[in-house]
This record gives structure tokens, sequence and C-alpha cells, in this order.
């Protein structure tokens, strides 16, 4: 999936359905910055929610709780250079969504978007994001690994399938999407 930097890649782009409460993307629109160590609990909170939310779309309670729990601010590699990770801020809500790519890996690791934001672009802005610092470091494509129901958020932006994995997450079996593309200039 793609997510949290974490050995076993809980990671995910959840920016595929919406809760209730979907505020005007015209009237607030989303600032890109860089993530910083202050954002960590933020980014819990939005990581946590969107697992929350949007996993029951592909997975069970059980997996979803797996997938949501172990949630620190510390694992969250924002000081790691290999990595350029970002945060989407909207007022008056603060931080809405996060993303990172790992750059010496090539993998796009992170893309969360708060339910109450999804669907408003927030995630295609992050991901664009990634994909721009991608280009700048010199990659030519890069690839990710997808829960199953963000797997068409990134079809949408000419990601792949490669192949469907399993990965192991606090016990439970969450089947994923491994993904790629190429970066055009």
């Amino acid at each position: 999936m793609t997510t949290d930097g974490d050995p076993d890649p809980d990671s995910d782009s959840q920016s595929e359905s919406s809760s209730g409460s979907e505020p005007d993307p015209t009237s607030n629109p989303v600032t890109l910055r860089p993530a910083t160590s202050e954002d960590g609990e933020a980014l819990v909170e939005v990581h946590v929610a969107s697992i929350r939310e949007l996993g029951p779309a592909a997975y069970d309670p059980e997996q979803v709780e797996a997938w949501a729990a172990n949630k620190r601010p510390d694992r969250y590699p924002l000081e790691d250079e290999s990595t350029r990770a970002v945060v989407a801020d909207r007022e008056p809500h603060g931080i809405v969504g996060f993303g990172w790519v790992d750059l010496e890996a090539g993998e796009v690791t992170a893309v969360y978007v708060h339910p109450d934001h999804a669907r408003q672009g927030v995630g295609r802005s992050i991901l664009e994001h990634l994909e721009t610092a991608a280009r700048e470091a010199g990659l030519e494509s890069l690839g990710l690994t997808a829960s199953v129901n963000a797997a068409r958020f990134y079809e949408r932006f000419g990601y792949e399938p490669v192949e469907h994995v399993d990965h192991d997450i606090n016990g439970e079996r969450l089947e994923c999407v491994r993904m790629r593309t190429e970066l055009d200039d």
C-alpha cells in the first residue's frame, strides 16, 4: 500500500472515497509544504482516520484495525534525507493529507487524505508533488504498493498493476497491488 514507512508497507492512498462532510475545495484551497517533525501528531490523526473510514471498502474490521494500529509520530521519516515528505494544509482545518516518496528506493511510500477531504483533489496534488520531486532527483519511474481500494486512484494517474501481493500487518493479511509508472519529462 502507500503510507507509513514501516518495514511492512502499510502504505496507501486513501483518497478514493468520502465521508459525509465535504468542504468546498474552491473556497478553501490546499497548500502543500514540506512536512516537519512538528506535524507528527497531525499525520497520525489523518493516517488513522483515513484507514478507519476508507479501509472498510476493501478490508474486514480486523484488517482495518491492524492496519491502523501502532501509528506514532516518530515512525514517519520526516528528517530522512532520501525522503521527500509533504503535507496538505487547508484553512481552517490544518493538515488534511500527507505523502512521501523514498527517492533511493524509487517508491511512493504514502499518500493519505483525511476522509472529510477525500475526492477533492488533495490526493492528486500530493501525488503530483511527489512525482515532481522524483523527477527532480533524476528518477525515470516510480513504484508503490497500493491497498486494493486505492489501486484505481493510482491507475487514473498512469500507474499500472504489476502483481498482487499480500502484506502481513500486525498479524493480519492484507491483499495489495504492486504498481509502477514511468515518469514523463
